[in-house]
């Protein structure tokens, strides 16, 4: 099922607002509730991650990193059990990224939560780090690879600072996992959102029409004034590159 609003332009937070008024209207809200203000987590959200098998580029990826919200837990979870790296980025990335060796975890369910991967991963050094695929959450998607998360920007910043640091390619894989009520028509997209290559559902793996371009770094003029005090990673990367203030 595809959202429309009547051929109207809307903005994001528009967007956001009837996801998620329709997910809640049609009780596919799983915990957290509400939806409100979240990626939400969806009823089905562990069969959307199974599906996760049946595509190449999860089956060939040695290093995934994951979002840490509840919706993409069984996405986590998976990718543990399946012996692969996991890179988590903290909330809100206020302590970086962190690395999770399935080689050293005795529960990847309670690893793969955000209080599980702060105490058995380990912050690592994303420039140490590639990453063969990339899953974001979010709220709504499009079939030409638009995608709007929850309004902080973290995700898009997430994305950016791989491709930065020379973690992530323009080649490396974004996906997300969403209900098929997350998909709508179209997603207004801009320089520093990054678009999806592939949506997987609890029915179906749809690879997009990619319309958009990746960013290829990190825009370092949208930074919030306080972004480098609340994320101490900005700072360590622009002075690794001696970036001006």
């Amino acid at each position: 099922m595809i959202i429309t609003l009547s051929g109207e332009r809307v903005s994001k937070q528009q967007l956001r607002e009837r996801v998620w008024r329709e997910l809640e209207a049609k009780g596919v809200v799983a915990f957290p509730r509400p939806a409100c203000g979240r990626i939400p987590n969806f009823i089905g959200s562990e069969l959307a991650a199974e599906r996760l098998r049946s595509l190449p580029a999860y089956a060939s990826a040695r290093t995934i990193m994951a979002n840490p919200d509840a919706a993409q837990l069984a996405v986590r979870e998976l990718a543990l059990r399946d012996g692969k790296r996991l890179l988590m980025a903290s909330p809100r990335l206020r302590a970086g990224f962190i690395l999770l060796d399935p080689r050293t975890i005795r529960d990847p369910r309670r690893a793969a939560t955000i209080r599980g991967a702060l105490k058995h991963g380990r912050k690592v050094n994303v420039r140490q780090v590639k990453v063969d695929l990339i899953v974001e959450g979010s709220v709504a998607v499009d079939l030409k690879g638009g995608r709007v998360g929850k309004g902080g920007g973290f995700g898009d910043l997430e994305v950016a600072i791989l491709r930065e640091v020379g973690a992530a390619t323009d080649d490396t894989p974004i996906l997300t996992t969403v209900h098929e009520l997350q998909i709508v028509e179209s997603v207004p997209m801009t320089e520093h959102d990054a678009p999806v290559d592939f949506i997987i559902t609890p029915g179906r793996t749809i690879e997009v029409k990619r319309v958009h371009r990746k960013p290829k770094g990190i825009l370092w003029e949208l930074l919030p004034p306080d972004g480098f005090k609340r994320m101490p990673i900005l700072g360590e990367i622009r002075a690794s590159r001696q970036q001006p203030p």
